[in-house]
């Protein structure tokens, strides 16, 4: 049984993908994290708690948006 070849085109495409998102997706949770802990003036370890599970749940999304992109653009 012989596998395809890779399909660079697609391949670079979501990596471009990946990369764009994921650092769009990271940074703004994360900076909601962040921005959640001065507005409600939380003691920063608490801030930072909010932070991680704010990133946390960014990079959930990107994986899930990744998931779907390679389902539409198949690298093989």
């Amino acid at each position: 049984m012989s596998k395809k070849p890779l399909n660079l085109i697609h391949l670079s495409t979501l990596v471009a993908v990946a990369i764009l998102v994921g650092t769009e997706l990271v940074g703004a949770s994360w900076a909601a994290g962040w921005a959640l802990g001065g507005l409600f003036q939380l003691d920063p370890a608490v801030s930072r708690i909010f932070e991680v599970v704010f990133a946390l749940a960014g990079f959930v999304g990107l994986y899930f948006f990744m998931r779907t992109a390679v389902r539409h653009e198949p690298i093989r």
